[in-house]
């Protein structure tokens, strides 16, 4: 009979503890987030400081203006006896954000169509669902959800048509529909001048005009070329998005963290560290924490040192993920010489087992220390996973020279290369990759289009 009993086992095992916790964390941050992170830690540990910050310059740093009337108030000694300095401040202070905060933010489509609606003299019902409606609208003037789940009562559902109608018609036009097909359809009915047959093209052969196969529509609705030449001229003159020019997206900026750049045969590796400020320890937890005979309470001592070690490992960790990034970038470097040379069609293949084995750390950190970071290059900015690329067979026995992003260069310019009235198709593109060893298949050339955002042969022949 088996029995349960209680045994000592000595084992050996790694524990995330908060420190290492941290030091994985800063590893993935990009430069903009890393300085984020350093502003929240210099708030909350007293013991941290920053000794040299080059990031922003100060007011005093600036030349200051010659004396006299300049930094005085030609009004100070005005006749004015109702006039004061310390209040005309004042008002121009709350003038000027009053302007900021008015400017700041645009308009977004959905204000911009209850403004409209508020003007309509209809009953507070119909502008009820007009506020839903216009609230379920997503950043192109497109219907999120279903109308019908939107209300539940029937005498509520009577009311959308009408409502829907008046709102199809605010600027700009064609918002509060279903798709694209539904915005054109609207534009061209409330058009002044409509072309005739151009709401025809659009209800019954919409698809066939999306892969502009024009000799299809031709022959359906038994048209001259001519005449469907100037439907699709009229067509164009129309918004298939109309509520984008309302949308309140914010471009987003990329700072690279590595700049590479060739210096007389060498390359030159630089850490993008200018936003980031240089962090010591403050002087006075140092002398706190030697001063030893000092009679301190326990709970000051241990505030003192849990602080000092936390600072410490802080400044350790962004260190240490600042010389990880550049062994990864010289490992790059050299495993893509070529890229950094010829330009980005010769980019080879590259795995994070590659690098981590060349740096001697886990891919894991790799892949950590690679993640949302950029590199400017001769050749742009390029995101450091970018790289790293799966190969594509070549010829011979000896493994392939190509990598997959280097494909898609090649691609692109042979399409960017073609001549004549006809593009070049799928099909042509795999012979002429074949013909310089690079084996695919059509559909993969047809991948590659489309990852580079290129039309198909029959979409990039010229009318």
């Amino acid at each position: 009979m088996q029995t349960q009993r209680p045994v000592l086992k000595q084992v050996q095992k790694l524990k995330m503890t908060p420190q290492l916790y941290q030091a994985v964390r800063l590893m993935a941050l990009p430069i903009q987030e890393l300085k984020t992170t350093i502003e929240e830690e210099l708030e909350k540990n007293p013991a941290l400081q920053v000794d040299e910050d080059n990031t922003t310059d100060s007011l005093d740093s600036l030349p200051q203006r010659d004396k006299g009337l300049d930094e005085g108030d030609y009004f100070d000694h005005s006749s004015d006896s109702g006039y004061s300095r310390s209040e005309a401040e004042a008002a121009s202070d709350s003038k000027r954000q009053f302007m900021e905060g008015a400017l700041s933010q645009a308009e977004s489509l959905q204000d911009h169509l209850l403004w409209q609606l508020v003007l309509q003299p209809i009953s507070e019902d119909r502008r009820r669902i007009g506020e839903l409606l216009i609230r379920n609208l997503d950043e192109n003037g497109f219907h999120r959800e279903p109308l019908e789940i939107l209300v539940k009562e029937d005498w509520e559902k009577e009311l959308i048509p009408p409502v829907l109608t008046l709102i199809q018609g605010f600027d700009p036009i064609g918002v509060c529909v279903k798709d694209i097909r539904e915005s054109l359809l609207v534009q061209i009915a409330l058009n002044p001048h409509p072309y005739p047959r151009a709401a025809e093209v659009v209800e019954t052969h919409f698809e066939a005009l999306e892969k502009r196969k024009y000799k299809e529509i031709q022959r359906a609705i038994k048209i001259t070329e001519a005449e469907l030449t100037r439907i699709i001229a009229f067509l164009r003159t129309l918004d298939p998005l109309p509520g984008r020019n309302y949308s309140r997206e914010i471009p987003r900026y990329v700072i690279p963290d590595v700049q590479i750049r060739l210096h007389e045969g060498e390359f030159v590796i630089i850490l993008n560290d200018e936003m980031i400020p240089v962090l010591g320890i403050n002087p006075l937890f140092e002398q706190m924490s030697k001063d030893r005979n000092k009679g301190k309470e326990p709970g000051v001592r241990q505030f003192v040192t849990a602080n000092l070690q936390n600072a410490r490992w802080f400044i350790r960790s962004v260190a240490q993920r600042n010389q990880t990034l550049l062994k990864v970038c010289r490992a790059i470097v050299e495993f893509q010489r070529d890229f950094f040379l010829k330009g980005p069609k010769y980019l080879k293949p590259l795995t994070l087992k590659n690098i981590a084995g060349e740096i001697g750390v886990h891919e894991a950190t790799v892949s950590r220390i690679t993640s949302a970071k950029y590199v400017q290059t001769e050749w742009g900015i390029y995101a450091l996973k970018h790289f790293f690329s799966n190969s594509i067979a070549g010829p011979g026995t000896t493994g392939s020279r190509y990598s997959k992003e280097g494909v898609k260069e090649i691609v692109r310019e042979i399409i960017e290369q073609e001549c004549g009235v006809k593009g070049l198709s799928d099909q042509k593109i795999v012979e002429i990759l074949s013909n310089r060893g690079i084996r695919i298949a059509r559909r993969t050339v047809a991948k590659y289009r489309g990852e580079l955002d290129i039309e198909s042969s029959y979409q990039r022949r010229r009318v």
